[in-house]
């Protein structure tokens, strides 16, 4: 698939993105209601998409174990990097480079790659074993690092890590997913009029996401002037850097090729993750960061998706 192909089929993202800031600036939609339009989407359609994608796929083509461990290997030696990197920059509170290493290593799932493979593939699944992967191993090692560095925080370590596990695991995403690996493991039959329910509702989960994105950009604006060097470093690993990383280790080492390598090599390239802000809110620590790299990230992987594609197909 050449750049134009690609460029074709990204028509939708960019208009369901597009519509939400032009809609935004105008003052035509509150950009204060992404929040109502993200959790729509991150609560209910997607976790419904996801549902009814997993129950009827073929959970042994879909979690291939080399292009997973390569997948995972990449991302711990992107951790390492980052961290590295991060305390050498003068950043001394665990709290500050978890927050960095979220910033640089996870990817916006839900509200950014789940849209963008169905438009692309018509197919979202690919992304399942690094979602779970995302938010059962680093999202637990980020959110474990916040809540023993809150001040205010309850009860000893094994009680704050016992917070952090069933926050993590809780989510819809992730019980969406689980259930429907049990359920096709175990062959469970789901009623048809179900899953046409959910995935008539899981339709809506790309645009909606997608407009919710636009709306966040739009209000916030893009102060492209003010960029520090560390945003600009940040954004330049999760755009580029971390793509790269994982083409290297999944392709020479793991010997991953094929579908799957572009699966994953494009899922490294989507943006840091809108709950990166959340975090950084709900710990208080980075937020002015947190959100300037949630869009730069977003702006860079719109500029670069086009050019992934054919490259790694190449």
């Amino acid at each position: 698939m050449g750049t134009i192909a690609v460029l074709e089929k990204l028509i939708p993202v960019l208009l369901a993105f597009g519509c939400g800031v032009l809609l935004a600036r105008r003052k035509v939609v509150p950009a204060e209601s992404s929040k109502a339009f993200s959790d729509y989407s991150f609560l209910f359609a997607v976790p419904c998409y996801l549902f009814a994608s997993i129950h009827a796929s073929d959970l042994g083509a879909l979690f291939d174990r080399r292009a997973v461990l390569g997948y995972a290997t990449a991302a711990g030696l992107a951790v390492l990097l980052v961290g590295l990197a991060s305390v050498a920059a003068g950043v001394r509170e665990p709290r500050g480079v978890a927050l960095r290493i979220m910033a640089a290593v996870q990817v916006n799932t839900a509200y950014f790659a789940v849209p963008v493979f169905i438009t692309l593939f018509g197919d979202a699944t690919p992304i399942l074993p690094v979602l779970l992967f995302q938010v059962c191993v680093l999202s637990l090692l980020v959110i474990s690092v916040m809540e023993l560095g809150r001040a205010e925080a309850v009860g000893g370590p094994a009680a704050r890590l016992g917070r952090a596990l069933r926050a993590s695991l809780t989510t819809p995403l992730v019980l969406a997913c689980n259930a429907g690996i049990l359920l096709n493991l175990l062959s469970v039959p789901v009623p048809e009029v179900v899953l046409d329910g959910f995935a008539f509702v899981g339709d809506s989960a790309s645009p909606v996401a997608l407009f919710a994105l636009g709306l966040h950009l739009g209000g916030s604006g893009l102060d492209l002037r003010g960029t520090t060097r560390e945003e600009l470093a940040l954004v330049a690993f999760k755009a580029a850097g971390f793509p790269l990383l994982a083409w290297a280790v999944c392709a020479l080492v793991f010997g991953v090729s094929g579908s799957w390598l572009t699966y994953l090599v494009l899922v490294a390239a989507m943006p840091t993750p809108q709950n990166l802000f959340v975090f950084a809110q709900r710990y208080d620590v980075g937020v002015h960061l947190s959100a300037a790299l949630v869009v730069k990230s977003s702006l860079a992987t719109l500029v670069l998706l086009p050019l992934w594609l054919p490259w790694v197909a190449a």
